[in-house]
């Protein structure tokens, strides 16, 4: 009896699983539906054209390129630093030390925080004092001491980086010690080892952090709200410094703030579609890279 019985409890979660996995399907084409449909009533020129003198007037070029600027610089400052931190803890830090134990448990307390704080600590830290620390050695007046791109992908970084040091680290931990082992033994230093071996080993996990940062960070609204987004900016942003709309914090104003709901309909549903395409091309091009590397990997 008792095996019978496991074997129907085994199946009974599989089961439970599989609806799960069966609504979250089931969740995200209705999500995708109802954005396809509101869009559809939009032409080409909605994606191309700058905005209006109104939120629901015009296009949102504008948005879609701050929002790739800012997912794009947010990447290139996260992966080198969640890269190297995970190196650290994984390679090099004693088990025993404290500092690794402390570095864990900062990293975390980080991934629990809430994203409107990560806004409140990009705001008083890299704008209001590392801003205008530049601003003051530079003599230039209030021009990194303001919200702009790149305080608001630092602060992104931040949030990201969580993700890609635990990510990382799972990818670190894949590779086989019997790889490092043999490479030691022909001769090879502890940095070649991890330059030429293991961290090309361990390269589509590293991709499979870069994506998981990107599906994150691309989508974020409350800490950029409060570090470089503005709400109607026709021109593109010209440097770092400049502040650039956001597809979310757009499709936000024209939920919350546009008078006529039913214009605000289709251009909210349009800022919708193109957020997630947008995360969805992203996401493809790192899968894509991340599956060369395995491949190539593999045929080695």
């Amino acid at each position: 009896m008792r095996p019978a019985w496991r074997f129907r409890r085994a199946r009974l979660f599989e089961g439970l699983a599989a609806a799960a996995a069966a609504a979250l399907v089931v969740a995200l084409m209705v999500v995708l539906v109802d954005v396809l449909r509101g869009a559809g009533a939009l032409s080409w020129r909605f994606f191309v054209e700058a905005p209006g003198a109104t939120a629901t007037e015009g296009g949102i070029f504008p948005a879609i390129f701050g929002t790739v600027a800012l997912t794009l610089v947010m990447t290139v400052l996260v992966m080198p630093l969640g890269v190297g931190a995970a190196v650290y803890l994984h390679e090099y830090a004693s088990p025993a030390a404290r500092l690794p134990g402390l570095v864990r448990a900062a990293v975390h307390h980080l991934a629990r925080l809430p994203s409107l704080v990560y806004g409140l600590f990009g705001l008083g830290f890299f704008v209001h004092t590392v801003g205008r620390a530049v601003d003051g050695v530079t003599g230039q007046a209030l021009r990194w001491g303001q919200p702009g791109l790149l305080w608001a992908a630092c602060t992104l970084a931040v949030l990201t980086l969580p993700t890609v040091i635990v990510a990382t680290e799972e990818a670190l931990r894949s590779v086989p010690h019997e790889v490092r082992l043999a490479s030691l033994a022909l001769g090879a230093t502890r940095a070649q080892m991890l330059g030429q071996v293991v961290l090309p080993a361990a390269a589509p996990g590293i991709l499979t952090a870069a994506v998981l940062a990107i599906s994150r960070g691309a989508g974020e609204v409350a800490p950029v709200l409060l570090t470089g987004v503005a709400s109607w900016l026709p021109d593109l942003p010209d440097g770092l410094s400049s502040q650039f709309m956001h597809l979310g914090f757009h499709a936000h104003v024209l939920a919350t703030q546009s008078p006529d709901v039913d214009a605000a309909r289709a251009p909210l549903a349009g800022t919708a579609a193109a957020l997630l395409t947008l995360t969805f091309l992203l996401n493809l091009v790192a899968a894509a890279l991340r599956a060369r590397l395995a491949s190539s990997a593999g045929a080695r």
